[in-house]
């Protein structure tokens, strides 16, 4: 019996992994934020809903492969015997990103591409799990990181991508076309670093998404228009916001504000997916 189980549990997997005939979205909780004083992102707590932040990362299933979009704040090597909520600095996690892998039938080492949208501490945590995977990243976010020149507080946390192959993602048109088929788009949105970037998906069955990585914390900056103290150019993260509401206008999309744990917590996650 025992070995009748195995086998069909095997045969999930397997079924799980193959490829989808359209665009699959996956939400893996990546931790929570505990945010004491959100000053430093323009507020003052009483004029939020809620101050923590949520951790959001995600897996986009695609006929032609597999892209997994930012990593979380804390490492799953964090997990020990006895440890259920890892704690780095204020993030902490009860999920590894490897085990909401594995119940939606993928391993690290099936993405084909990785793409962050920033440098950010809790946007690389795990970035080292995705080493074998094709990194697709803006020129200056690379620079800085494999340089040192980030404000990243762990290197370590993506020191692996220094040998990791890799596509520029810069253009003139400010978007990179992933999968060639105008599903799976890096949008360029500088202002909150350097290189800052947000992914839009097209699904088949469900409005389309853009994930705003950083370009918004709160959903009362988008009523506001309060830009955050620690972007290194406001001006521009201001423009960038300018141009991706446009972008989602026309795309008739829904903007998925990553950090925004009230919106987060309402979303089905892994193995359940959006398609």
């Amino acid at each position: 019996m025992r070995i009748l189980w195995l086998m069909l549990a095997a045969a999930l997997t397997l079924s799980a992994a193959e490829p989808p005939k359209s665009v699959r979205l996956y939400v893996l909780d990546c931790g929570r934020l505990a945010i004491d004083d959100p000053a430093r992102l323009g507020f003052k707590k009483e004029q939020l809903k809620t101050v923590d932040l949520s951790m959001g990362c995600y897996l986009i299933v695609h006929p032609k492969g597999t892209l997994f979009w930012d990593t979380g704040a804390v490492p799953d090597t964090y997990f020990k015997p006895g440890v259920e909520k890892p704690t780095l600095t204020y993030g902490t996690v009860t999920k590894s990103i490897t085990s909401q892998l594995a119940a939606s039938g993928y391993a690290p080492k099936d993405i084909k591409y990785l793409a962050i949208s920033h440098y950010h501490w809790d946007h690389i945590g795990n970035a080292n799990l995705f080493a074998s995977s094709t990194w697709l990243t803006p020129k200056v976010e690379r620079d800085m990181m494999l340089a040192g020149k980030s404000d990243s507080r762990y290197p370590e946390h993506f020191s692996e991508l220094k040998n990791s192959k890799f596509v520029i993602t810069d253009n003139r048109k400010g978007e990179y076309d992933v999968f060639g088929d105008g599903t799976v788009i890096l949008k360029s949105t500088p202002g909150h670093t350097e290189g800052h970037q947000s992914l839009f998906v097209k699904l088949k069955n469900t409005q389309p998404v853009v994930l705003s990585g950083d370009i918004y914390h709160y959903p009362e900056e988008v009523t506001t228009g309060v830009v955050p103290l620690i972007d290194v150019n406001k001006e521009q993260t201001t423009r960038s916001r300018r141009e991706l509401s446009a972008y989602i206008k026309q795309k008739k999309a829904q903007l998925w504000i990553q950090h925004d744990l009230v919106h987060f917590e309402t979303l089905k996650t892994a193995p359940q997916y959006y398609d």
